[in-house]
């Protein structure tokens, strides 16, 4: 590398499966510039991205995000460079408020006009740590809370997003399937998605890639499209866990605005960092819910006990096989039907006179009188949603809400972890979401390989708040077997 002449030395290819360690390095030596890093991922997006691959995961580009990054490099110049994020372009899903040129609307074209007054804390954490919001990655729109037909990845407003993997054959997970397949292809530093059950871990897992979903309270909701104030949360997407913890770092954090975060309140913040411990799996009691490995394609099982091998041999004491009392159940999403019309017409209700919605009953009408572009896989979740009392006062309501209480922890990760003194569990890519969402509770899931040329990951979960834990283990893991490679076409110089 030149580094006299970064402006030269470097291409958008150099910038493929680069940490943000080595970035933050390379500005440290002056290699190249944040507003040169910009350009070239922007470089990389439209090669890629929109013309060569067409992956489809970035939804629009910053128009501001190469002057931001010229003024992170005249405050470096000046030694006030603040924070591992200070220069580093981050993306953001589509249903996060950020104040400034670049739209927020859950992928749909009812709000593709819409422009947020305010940042989401997530987005205001962001800036703050000094991180150049890059852009918005596509995603299923509604995040899949719109019709039980729709695929993961599809947007009326984005089209569908591809697994830069096996591009129209490997499933994309949803709904932050942009944000997963950007970070895959190495279109940011990493990425931001949102979690409802599954929407952070299940891209992250299909793209090879670092999910953390947070424990409800860890991250501020405020600002973000809402599904349900039960189970909504913001979490990174990385291709490393030291990534993915840097991320997490900043923006977890306690919040006026969302009640949920005020256990935090008064407590200093953590720097999730410092659980990145190769030795970390040594000692730690690892269960395996047997149940949730029944129905694995053959592949994907052999890639599993590979791993749960792996873990064993990192130290790890596995009690394998576990039972979870409530793992038969089925879940619903009685909870998620309730909640999101209230939680949804209050976020719509704030938006400014030039958005043609401001409810869900309006979002329906709407999307039937644009039904070519806007129904191609129908609305039936939002017609089933409007249909409840918005209350949350309904006997149906209170009893799901309770059942799944009593079904996720109490008979669920509560117990295991309990009877058996664990540590953690582990399950195959997103099946333990259900369970762990309905709970509240963190997961963390990490690369553990390929099933053919689908990736496949391996998910820690434990009880609330044990984000610490779940990183020392997936990161300890992560060093043991060094699963993580760019997709073909997708790699570096």
């Amino acid at each position: 590398m030149n580094e006299r002449h970064p402006e030269t030395a470097l291409s958008n290819r150099w910038l493929a499966e680069r940490s943000i360690a080595e970035l933050r390095d390379a500005l440290r030596r002056g290699a190249t510039t944040s507003e040169r890093l910009v350009l070239l991922y922007i470089e990389r997006i439209r090669e890629l991205d929109r013309e060569g691959m067409k992956i489809n995961s970035v939804l629009e580009l910053n128009p501001d995000a190469a002057r931001i990054a010229r003024e992170k490099d005249r405050e470096r110049a000046e030694g006030k460079a603040y924070g591992p994020l200070h220069g580093i372009p981050i993306l953001l899903k589509d249903n996060i408020d950020t104040a400034d040129r670049m739209h927020t609307s859950a992928g749909s074209i009812a709000l593709a006009e819409s422009f947020a007054d305010e940042d989401a804390f997530v987005a205001a954490k962001l800036r703050q740590a000094g991180a150049v919001l890059l852009g918005k990655t596509n995603m299923t729109e509604w995040a899949n809370f719109m019709a039980e037909q729709m695929p993961s990845g599809y947007s009326s407003r984005g089209g569908q997003v591809l697994n830069p993997y096996h591009p129209g054959v490997a499933f994309v997970g949803g709904s932050s399937s942009g944000s997963g397949a950007a970070v895959a292809a190495s279109f940011a530093a990493a990425a931001i998605g949102t979690e409802t059950s599954g929407s952070i871990i299940s891209p992250a897992s299909q793209h090879n890639a670092v999910g953390i979903k947070p424990t409800i309270g860890l991250v501020s909701r405020a600002g973000i499209i809402p599904i349900a104030r039960s189970q909504d949360t913001a979490g990174p997407i990385a291709r490393t866990v030291a990534d993915a913890a840097a991320v997490l770092t900043a923006i977890a954090g306690a919040d006026p605005a969302d009640a949920a975060t005020a256990a935090l309140a008064g407590r200093p913040p953590l720097d999730y960092t410092a659980f990145l411990d190769a030795e970390g799996l040594r000692g730690a009691r690892i269960g395996v819910p047997r149940a949730y490995y029944r129905e694995l394609p053959e592949e994907a099982a052999a890639r599993m006990e590979e791993a749960i091998a792996a873990l064993r041999a990192a130290g790890a004491d596995v009690v394998d096989p576990v039972a979870i009392p409530s793992e038969g159940d089925e879940w619903d999403y009685v909870v998620l039907k309730y909640e999101f019309k209230p939680d949804l017409n209050a976020y719509l209700s704030r938006l400014g006179p030039r958005v043609p919605v401001h409810s869900l009953e309006e979002l329906i009408a709407y999307n039937a009188k644009h039904a070519e572009r806007a129904l191609k896989y129908g609305q039936s979740v939002l017609i089933e949603s409007q249909a409840t009392s918005g209350t949350l006062q309904d006997p149906e309501y209170v009893e799901a809400r309770r059942a799944d209480l009593e079904r996720s922890r109490t008979q669920g990760i509560d117990f295991v972890l309990a009877e058996h003194r664990l540590d953690a569990l582990v399950f195959p890519n997103n099946w333990g979401c259900g369970i762990a969402c309905k709970a509240g509770y963190p997961l963390v899931t990490v690369p553990a390989g390929f099933a053919g040329r689908e990736p496949v990951g391996l998910t820690f979960a434990a009880g609330a708040f044990s984000e610490p834990e779940l990183i020392r283990f997936a990161y300890a893991f992560e060093q043991a077997t060094k699963h993580r490679r760019a997709p073909d076409g997708f790699a570096g110089e």
